[in-house]
């Protein structure tokens, strides 16, 4: 199937981080904000499962959630997963069914995250899983000048996975 074929046949969405989405299970349970860690600004579902496309020509740009994220492998190229740790820790995830990849890869809470397709005349087809469950109010989109000047020696990895302002 064609990234197009995709995106129609699961009804996804584009992502303001890039990319196109759809969730498809939020729990029916919640965890009271006194239960959460401080991070937490109120209360949470207990997880969050979205399908995420990322065509070849995008990215999936930098950005941080305050919930561990598993990814999840489904079709298409390898798709190769970036993240940048609070302490500045370059780590790479290369999600496939290659020998040289995983189909499944943890993005610690907390952690500078973003993804490209390693065929960028392909797409990846992946799965999110988020707990505690995903909240926009969650959500920060990196800032390109920051990171640079928190993390310049991640330069390459920071200017290909932000957009200029």
């Amino acid at each position: 199937m064609t990234a197009a074929e995709w995106i129609a046949r699961l009804g996804l969405h584009p992502h303001p981080e890039g990319g196109f989405f759809r969730e498809t299970y939020r729990s029916a349970e919640r965890v009271a904000a006194d239960c959460l860690p401080e991070r937490f600004a109120g209360d949470r579902t207990l997880s969050t499962a979205i399908y995420y496309l990322l065509r070849g020509d995008a990215i999936s740009a930098l950005h941080r959630i305050k919930s561990d994220e598993v990814w999840h492998f489904h079709a298409g190229s390898a798709l190769e997963l970036v993240t940048i740790s609070p302490r500045g820790v370059l780590g790479r995830a290369r999600l496939g069914t290659a020998a040289d990849a995983t189909p499944q890869a943890v993005v610690a809470a907390g952690c500078w995250f973003g993804a490209r397709v390693a065929d960028t005349g392909s797409y990846a087809l992946v799965g999110c899983t988020v707990a505690p469950g995903f909240d926009f109010a969650d959500f920060e989109l990196a800032d390109r000048a920051t990171l640079l000047r928190e993390f310049p020696q991640h330069r390459a990895d920071i200017e290909a996975l932000t957009r200029t302002p």
